[in-house]
């Protein structure tokens, strides 16, 4: 494991797009197979009470990806091996998934998600923080640029699942384990990152000014939870708020609306990210993302029109997809000891499962009384929150 990221070196660019396919590839074991794949076999199972046992799988989905990310963090710093776990985590991820099509019992499913959450969580979280250990800060807005390309292929992944000619649970499934397999292979068998050296203090940087690094961590974990809690909201009721603003449209336009925002924000990703390496300020760029996101929000929630409404979603699509793909790289920035580099990543990820359990009771609280409009204000406002985190942060970070 290389220790520190703080020095001269740069990595080669052809490493780094492995890595960024990587990515992807963990992404798509994901995105398609939760958003289409397992509803969908949750119905054929459960019957008529799939919306309740959806929800059951949900939660113990969460629960195991919460109590597997700070574990999985743990324990690759532990065993100081971050390619070791992440090929034992892709190929538990794969067989766990294909063992699902053998399940004919909806409580065994349960059970069999709640492992594919732990073995995916072994795989994703040690790999995000093995790019603490050899990405420099010079190249973080350049891997955040790239990072972007996974939720967009993510996305036109399941478009690809959906419109195949494939209609069996088990062939979905054996495509998405290839795709996932496909992009992460090269990189664990041909991804071999120059060491970088290590910063004064022998720990990568991590003994260098920590009441501002402990400080900035705090606000970087705040500011995302906050971004990652408008986004869940919004992606769980998109649907109603589309019907309602359109009855005519169609699922094909409303996944493009979704796939096309992701497919946009990679442009916008790599562009700011570069920016930030060459000039600097790169919490800067992200408090801006965060507050151009807000503005979204407060459009969809304002606009009367639906083109205007609509276009809004997009740029809200671009913003969000752009700031967290950007959030994940900088976040490195502050995560700087590699001993326990794992271990925050881990904790990181609590942002990414909490809004799984707050979203639902704003929801509950805000639109059955007052409509999708408030909705968004309120969740305008906790974007806007968070661009006033991040435009505090620490300068010397």
């Amino acid at each position: 494991m290389d220790n520190g990221a703080g020095g001269a070196t740069r990595q080669p660019l052809g490493f780094l797009l492995l890595y960024a396919l990587a990515y992807a590839g963990g992404v798509t074991a994901y995105i398609p197979f939760l958003m289409l794949v397992l509803p969908a076999r949750i119905t054929n199972l459960a019957g008529a009470d799939d919306i309740v046992w959806l929800g059951y799988i949900v939660f113990a989905g969460a629960v195991a990806a919460s109590i597997s990310g700070v574990l999985s963090g743990w324990l690759s710093d532990r065993t100081k091996s971050r390619r070791l776990w992440i090929a034992v985590g892709m190929m538990a991820t794969i067989l766990l998934q294909l063992a699902m099509t053998q399940c004919e019992s909806i409580g065994a499913l349960l059970w069999l998600v709640v492992a594919w959450q732990l073995a995916l969580n072994l795989m994703l979280v040690p790999l995000i923080a093995w790019a603490g250990d050899f990405v420099p800060d010079t190249q973080k807005g350049l891997l955040g640029g790239l990072l972007s390309i996974a939720p967009a292929l993510g996305a036109w992944s399941g478009i690809l699942v959906a419109a195949g000619g494939v209609a069996s649970f088990e062939g979905k499934a054996l495509i998405i384990a290839a795709m996932t397999a496909a992009l992460m292979l090269p990189f664990l068998l041909l991804g071999h990152p120059r060491r970088l050296p290590a910063a004064p203090g022998g720990s990568g940087g991590s003994e260098a000014k920590p009441p501002p690094l402990k400080s900035a961590a705090a606000r970087m974990w705040v500011a995302r939870l906050l971004m990652q809690i408008s986004g869940a909201a919004l992606a769980s009721y998109l649907y109603f708020w589309l019907r309602a603003l359109d009855p005519a449209m169609g699922d094909g336009e409303k996944t493009l609306l979704f796939a096309g925002g992701l497919s946009a924000s990679i442009v916008v990703a790599l562009f700011l990210g570069r920016w930030s390496d060459r000039h600097g300020h790169p919490f800067a760029v992200l408090s801006l993302i965060s507050a151009l996101a807000g503005l979204a929000l407060a459009t969809m929630a304002l606009a009367d029109d639906p083109a205007m409404a609509k276009l809004a979603y997009v740029l809200f699509g671009i913003a969000g997809a752009t700031f967290l793909a950007l959030h994940a790289s900088q976040t490195l920035r502050v995560l700087r000891n590699p001993a326990q580099r794992g271990l925050g990543i881990g904790l990181f990820n609590l942002t990414n499962t909490a809004p799984s359990l707050v979203m639902p009771w704003i929801a509950i609280s805000v639109v059955p009384g007052f409509g999708f409009g408030r909705l968004f204000l309120v969740l305008a406002l906790l974007a806007l929150c968070a661009a006033a985190l991040l435009a505090t942060m620490p300068r010397d970070v």
